[in-house]
């Protein structure tokens, strides 16, 4: 049975009360939020609930808007849903209030006394899936703030997690029994200022350099991140040692996912902005 809007309605108001939450670091509890947001729709299942979040969640990515980490996103959605999602998004001033605020926030470098779970698997890179729709026309995105450009200009939040990088390189090659070329590990951003292409220069277990450009968010594992001109340039000259370490969760519980190579082996790379030149 089809969503209709009251239901698809209450299900984005819903999401956006956990959001709201989660952006303002106050806690709250899914399963009774779902429990609450059951009794308005009609006989719809938690697991039904649970897919259309994860939908919400892949539209928010798509307009470039922070999402909840709990809720991984999930294509094929309604195209009501986009819509209604779309009009919360152009009148919700609080909410946007509290993007700003979460995107700026200063940032520290975390200590862990055990990296050994720091790890984990890259996102899979695959298209998302939209409900078809009678005309394909353009669609304009309805960013009043581009938040994740933001979020990548807050320069506390990307010295602290080029500092946990850091940490972590100096961890990984002590594990592997290579002190010294731990001791080699150098932050080139700082050393050398930035323009390098990278951000610190460590090496494989051979001794061969591996060159780390660090990326750090403080939202969930799928948000997307910029990458310049400069960086992408770099990457396929020295492909064979260009690695992305990909920080997300920074704030809460930080975990590090490693794309070796071009770029463009792991993610789309779409252009974000035009220069229009006259001469």
């Amino acid at each position: 049975m089809v969503w209709n809007r009251q239901e698809v309605e209450a299900t984005v108001a819903d999401y956006f009360h956990m959001l709201m939450l989660e952006l303002s670091g106050q806690s709250y509890n899914k399963s009774a939020h779902r429990k609450l947001l059951l009794q308005r729709l009609n006989g719809r299942t938690g697991a039904a609930v649970e897919r259309k979040h994860q939908n919400i969640s892949a539209i928010l990515i798509e307009y470039g808007v922070p999402y909840i980490s709990g809720y991984k996103p999930l294509g094929n959605y309604q195209a009501l849903l986009r819509d209604v999602v779309e009009e919360r998004l152009k009148a919700d001033s609080l909410f946007e209030r509290a993007v700003d605020a979460a995107c700026s926030v200063p940032a520290v470098s975390p200590l862990l006394s055990d990296y050994s779970n720091l790890l984990v698997d890259p996102p899979k890179f695959n298209h998302v899936v939209r409900e078809p729709e009678a005309t394909e026309t353009y669609r304009a995105v309805p960013q009043k703030r581009d938040y994740l450009a933001r979020e990548a200009r807050n320069a506390s939040l990307g010295l602290a997690g080029e500092e946990f990088a850091l940490n972590y390189e100096h961890y990984r090659l002590y594990s592997l029994g290579k002190k010294d070329l731990a001791d080699r590990v150098e932050h080139v951003s700082k050393t050398r200022g930035d323009g390098s292409g990278y951000d610190i220069l460590s090496f494989d277990v051979a001794g061969r350099e591996r060159f780390i450009e660090v990326k750090t968010t403080t939202f969930g594992k799928e948000t997307p991140f910029f990458i310049s001109r400069g960086e992408l340039s770099f990457a396929k000259e020295y492909e064979d040692g260009f690695h992305i370490y990909r920080l997300f969760d920074f704030r809460r519980e930080p975990k590090l996912f490693d794309l070796p190579g071009s770029p463009e082996k792991h993610c789309n790379l779409n252009p974000v902005t035009y220069i229009c030149q006259f001469a």
